[in-house]
């Protein structure tokens, strides 16, 4: 059974919601109304996983926004998987700010998730990926996605 904790802070009609964890089909988004404000901030960097029944709850729970401003930060992979599959995951009001795109190094067997943000290495249109990411040894690492596929939220 995942748990999901979400961290409130509002200050006027603007609200920044943390989430850790897994949204799964414990998930009860009621006690985290999304109306009444105009702008959300979501930081979604401690999503661990999202099944089927989270993503179902979640849909909802994006539905019943007002904001006229999403913002997303820090996306995880789960999270840009969902984003490229399920139509309505992003809502039309969100913006992806930044998310993170994992790589990799097979012969030291090394793994690491590197933060790409709006302006620098991603537009509405294109994506700039560093030209050189290095794990804690110096390694070399390359993206462990296929591009064209994770990529595919930025050009819709």
């Amino acid at each position: 059974m995942g748990k999901l904790e979400i961290k409130t802070e509002k200050n006027g009609d603007k609200l920044n919601l943390t989430l850790v964890g897994t949204i799964d089909e414990d998930i009860d988004f009621n006690q985290h109304s999304l109306s009444g404000v105009k702008e959300i901030d979501l930081h979604l960097s401690g999503v661990k996983s999202i099944n089927s029944c989270g993503i179902r709850e979640w849909i909802k729970w994006m539905g019943g926004s007002s904001a006229e401003v999403l913002r997303w930060h820090d996306c995880p992979k789960p999270i840009v998987d969902q984003i490229n599959m399920v139509d309505g995951f992003l809502p039309s009001t969100g913006k992806v700010l930044s998310f993170f795109v994992p790589y990799y190094n097979d012969d030291a067997g090394s793994e690491k998730s590197v933060l790409f943000r709006y302006g620098t290495e991603f537009t509405d249109s294109e994506v700039k990926p560093p030209e050189t990411v290095k794990d804690e040894d110096g390694n070399e690492m390359e993206m462990d996605v296929i591009e064209s596929k994770y990529f595919k939220f930025i050009k819709k």
